[in-house]
């Protein structure tokens, strides 16, 4: 945990970010007294979300494959497809 004054903090920001991103926490102090707390966010997970609420389901190819013209012209698009 690093104590820093807030004039400090201003001054110094981003080496007192990089800190937090290496999983310190930064004290910010009025007159040495500690005033607020910086510490890093839980990361995101990296790995890809299941589509739907059944973790096994998944999105056929054909899903994205353009849709007929009768159905395109029903929905008011590709009305001159070629």
């Amino acid at each position: 945990m690093l104590k820093v004054n807030i004039a400090q903090a201003k001054a110094h920001l981003s080496k007192y970010l990089e800190s937090v991103e290496r999983g310190e926490t930064v004290v910010l102090c009025r007159r040495n007294v500690p005033v607020a707390e910086i510490r890093a966010l839980p990361r995101q997970p990296l790995e890809e979300r299941p589509v739907g609420i059944d973790r096994g389901m998944r999105v056929p190819d054909s899903f994205f494959e353009p849709l007929p013209d009768d159905i395109l012209r029903a929905f008011g698009g590709d009305k001159e497809r070629s």
